[in-house]
């Protein structure tokens, strides 16, 4: 019965995250600390200036307290998955966990990551909730809307898209004359997981280039193919992420093909375990 390790990305924060993992490991903190340039825990715990939800913070955040969770959870329970797989932002840690880079490398990658994203402005995102993904793209075809991008199949019944902002607010409601229960605007600045993110996704390919991976030790399964990272397609995969679809029901499915029963979420929040209930 394979285990699978899941790690949350955005959307799974809430001030107090984290509770007493900066004090069981001290010196990752204190790392991350040096880093970032501010107290992670100070930002997690008690996030005074309401910095949690902006993009450059969130990610930092939740990369941080997925990976410390991790290492709890290792040694806790003695339990090594036999897969792991990470939402967005969430892939990351996943990465860490796989042992492709150390704590640093992953933060300060994800660091970049943040800035990137959230110096993309101008764009909007809508969760569709009621349709698949494929009826979704077909439903943006039929309106007209080739602006819009399918930005992540969460689930059969959830569904995210990005593109621009006045893009987004003008189709995203007509959805629910195609079948959707519900449509909410997300509350984003940038287009994320779109072609529109490609200017970005240069500068952090050109950002990668400083950093070198090593061999993977843990099967990961990449966002932007629901196939099995190689250790040569590291970098070339976290580019291609960040404009992307996040393919998660495809991940999970191929998943449950290969053996995996049980599905473990670590980090923030339950909000992957509702998905693959969804899912299942």
């Amino acid at each position: 019965m394979a285990v699978v390790f899941m790690f949350p990305g955005q959307g799974s924060q809430s001030p107090g995250m984290g509770a007493g993992l900066f004090e069981r490991y001290p010196d990752l903190t204190a790392q991350a600390d040096a880093v970032l340039g501010y107290s992670i825990k100070e930002l997690c715990l008690v996030d005074p200036d309401d910095k949690l939800k902006r993009t450059d913070y969130t990610q930092p955040a939740l990369y941080v307290v997925d990976s410390l969770s991790y290492l709890a959870k290792v040694e806790d329970e003695k339990i090594i998955p036999d897969f792991v797989i990470g939402h967005s932002l969430g892939e990351y840690a996943a990465l860490y966990a796989a042992g492709a880079f150390g704590f640093t490398v992953g933060l300060k990658l994800v660091q970049k990551r943040g800035a990137l994203m959230n110096a993309a402005t101008g764009g909007g995102m809508a969760a569709i909730l009621g349709m698949t993904g494929d009826a979704v793209a077909s439903a943006l075809t039929e309106l007209g809307a080739g602006s819009i991008d399918v930005a992540n199949f969460n689930s059969p019944g959830q569904t995210v898209i990005s593109g621009p902002k006045a893009d987004i607010e003008a189709f995203a409601p007509q959805l629910k004359e195609k079948g959707a229960r519900r449509v909410v605007i997300l509350p984003v600045s940038g287009a994320f997981h779109s072609r529109y993110m490609k200017p970005a996704a240069n500068d952090f390919e050109a950002f990668l280039t400083q950093f070198s991976f090593a061999s993977l030790k843990i099967p990961c399964i990449a966002n932007c193919s629901a196939q099995p990272y190689t250790d040569d397609s590291i970098g070339s995969n976290l580019v291609r992420q960040i404009y992307s679809s996040v393919r998660w029901v495809e991940t999970v499915k191929n998943l449950r093909g290969r053996g995996a029963e049980t599905f473990v979420e670590i980090g923030p929040g339950s909000v992957l375990s509702g998905l693959i209930r969804q899912i299942a």
